[in-house]
């Protein structure tokens, strides 16, 4: 076998391994299950071991494969740095980059960013598929998702972008109409509205100090998306838990309220999840670094500027 061929068998071994199945490993690679199979076992047969435990329901590495693994990994590194270093072009970011992100956080915060990322990065297209379910990220075919919350478990690899915080915000014509709630316990008497998605749904958790209260809320509406529950806040249909990505530059224009301030609500993490941590390609690594420094620390909607405004996220020193 000569040399790129050998290199080929190891991308697919690597492919397998990483993806956990022949199908995955195909379709990440763009050919057939079955030239993934060929690769796999004419690898096995020039090292001589048996680098997979094949049944009918399951794909697992051997011991002879789990120590093969790193080493496949790192002598695919070398092998793109080298064909990357041959040319002065090559370093830049490139390709087509599939992303998948939550649907309010896509709308308000990657949209309005793409036009200066294609400024910076001309040779690099998004495929940007807006879903507040969570795809599956192999079946996906993503190099990258967004995640907003707190993460399951999980093989990706999470790299945080950002800090975020809930807030209680209503219209003040509710507030007009309804009055505005002096402690946790008064939201029973108050119109909720409930983001349906939220793991503890229509029960909303507080802390102040060492003191923590959990309020089970009821309201007019419950539903699956942050930038429906902010057009229903902003008609004064009710008072809401949300992010304060979707409502921060309503709260410094006035245009909604916060509520319960002197209250803690749970914080969350927004997050750029990749199938590894090493083996990045640039065009991944740039989107990485971009919105990490475009969303700031804290981030821009946290300090009342929007993405759109004249205030410019500051600028993370390393």
């Amino acid at each position: 076998m000569n040399n790129l061929g050998a290199l080929q068998d190891l991308a697919v071994f690597v492919a397998v391994a990483e993806t956990q199945g022949f199908s995955a490993a195909a379709k990440r690679l763009s050919v057939s299950k079955a030239m993934v199979s060929v690769a796999v076992s004419r690898l096995e047969a020039g090292l001589g071991v048996r680098l997979f435990q094949r049944t009918t329901r399951r794909l697992s590495l051997t011991e002879a494969g789990q120590a093969a693994l790193p080493h496949a990994q790192r002598a695919l590194v070398a092998a793109r740095d080298a064909e990357e270093s041959a040319t002065q072009t090559q370093l830049l970011p490139r390709g087509v980059l599939r992303v998948n992100a939550p649907m309010s956080f896509g709308l308000l915060h990657v949209v309005p960013a793409l036009g200066a990322f294609a400024q910076k990065f001309s040779e690099v297209r998004i495929d940007l598929v807006l879903d507040d379910r969570v795809l599956d990220f192999v079946e996906g075919g993503f190099d990258l998702a967004l995640r907003v919350g707190t993460l399951a478990d999980s093989s990706l690899i999470a790299h945080r972008l950002a800090s975020g915080s809930n807030v209680i915000a209503a219209h003040p014509s509710y507030l007009k109409r309804a009055g505005a709630p002096k402690k946790p316990a008064d939201l029973t008497e108050h119109s909720a509205l409930v983001y349906s998605l939220s793991p503890t749904g229509a029960r909303w958790a507080f802390t102040r100090g060492s003191k923590t209260e959990t309020i089970a809320v009821r309201g007019p509406l419950r539903v699956n998306n942050s930038l429906a529950l902010h057009q229903a806040l902003l008609q004064g249909l009710g008072l809401a838990r949300v992010p304060r990505f979707v409502v921060g530059e309503d709260l410094a224009k006035g245009r909604l309220v916060q509520l319960l301030s002197e209250w803690q609500l749970p914080e969350h993490g927004i997050f750029a999840l990749t199938a590894d941590r090493e083996l990045l390609p640039r065009k991944t690594r740039a989107f990485i670094d971009f919105f990490r420094e475009r969303l700031g620390k804290p981030p821009y909607w946290e300090r009342g500027s929007s993405a759109g405004g004249s205030t410019k996220p500051r600028r993370r020193h390393r």
